[in-house]
């Protein structure tokens, strides 16, 4: 992996920004280069997760695979900008970072260093799986230009690798070595404990506005049927059905909230309560997979869960 990351690196100067961006609609236009503007927002935060994940590990392979990923999220970050600019032909406003996803940035590193490394690498996870499997491509697809399709193809490149390595920490944060490792850590002082669980709570009680003005609301604009975001929250929950995941208490709290909203018969009381606890749509909280697909899941390595999501980056 840290050979690809070396080898994989390009530069924002690669792309060719001299093309003309196809006519698009007042509507279309300025909605782009929103969304443009957010994700160099986004890219920025996730280039901030992988440098507290760099500084968490003791690792030297796995600490210099994820400074490469703090370097590639930055690129993208520029070229994301670089995007809404050459988008932005006619000036119809200033575009800046959706105030959502500023506050949010700022709980989420904050509970990042706060929180048990597995608790924050369950978010991050979940956030690269929506980037990658649903809102990257719906935006690509959108645009439909060549400048967006030659800058994407780059940065999904990079993004896989990524993907890959947020399964491997998956794997290893439900592992008998990382929960012997958890218990063998000095007990927290108690106003330890309160700082971590403030954390916790003020990421939850941002995550709702910021998904749903920079993940929902865009997603019902470039993909209105919804499978895609389906997809990729289907692959999130398959994840938490992951023997090792399952034990963790994270995992078991999000589950047993996530089966209280789907339940028919308690889910109109609890469905509004685990949308601003977890902060996502109520369309998402369904039980998503099959009891095939899970019986399938179940048998399938963190590896082969990885390729499968990758593939699905690529399907139609």
């Amino acid at each position: 992996m840290l050979t690809m990351c070396e080898r994989d690196q390009w530069s924002m100067d690669d792309l060719d920004w001299t093309v003309t961006p196809r006519a698009l609609s007042r509507e279309h236009e300025i909605a782009i280069c929103q969304y443009f503007t957010d994700m160099a927002g986004i890219e920025l935060l996730a280039g901030a997760l992988f440098a507290v994940q760099r500084d968490q590990t003791d690792d030297p392979t796995l600490r210099a695979i994820f400074a490469s990923f703090v370097v590639d999220e930055a690129r993208h970050s520029l070229v994301a900008k670089r995007l809404a600019r050459h988008y932005d032909v006619h000036h119809y406003r200033d575009y800046r970072e959706n105030p959502h996803l500023t506050r949010f940035a700022k709980h989420f590193v904050k509970a990042a260093k706060e929180l048990p490394p597995d608790i924050a690498n369950t978010y991050i996870t979940t956030g690269e799986l929506l980037l990658d499997i649903a809102l990257l491509r719906s935006l690509d697809d959108f645009v439909d230009d060549d400048m967006s399709k030659a800058a994407m193809k780059l940065i999904n490149r990079d993004e896989s690798r990524h993907i890959a390595v947020d399964h491997h920490m998956v794997e290893h944060y439900a592992s008998p070595e990382y929960v012997a490792w958890l218990e063998a850590q000095p007990k927290k002082r108690k106003r330890d404990r309160v700082r971590a669980a403030a954390a916790l709570a003020g990421l939850m009680w941002h995550a709702r506005p910021f998904f749903r003005d920079v993940f929902f609301a865009p997603m019902d604009m470039l993909d209105p049927s919804g499978a895609r975001m389906r997809e990729a929250f289907k692959r999130i929950q398959i994840l938490g059905l992951k023997e090792g995941v399952t034990d963790r208490p994270f995992s078991r709290f999000t589950f047993v909230l996530q089966q209280l909203a789907d339940d028919a018969t308690v889910g109109r009381v609890f469905r509004p309560i685990v949308e601003r606890v977890l902060g996502v749509d109520g369309r998402v909280l369904a039980t998503l997979y099959t009891d095939e697909e899970a019986k399938r899941f179940s048998r399938m390595s963190f590896d082969q869960l990885a390729d499968e999501a990758l593939a699905q980056k690529d399907a139609n």
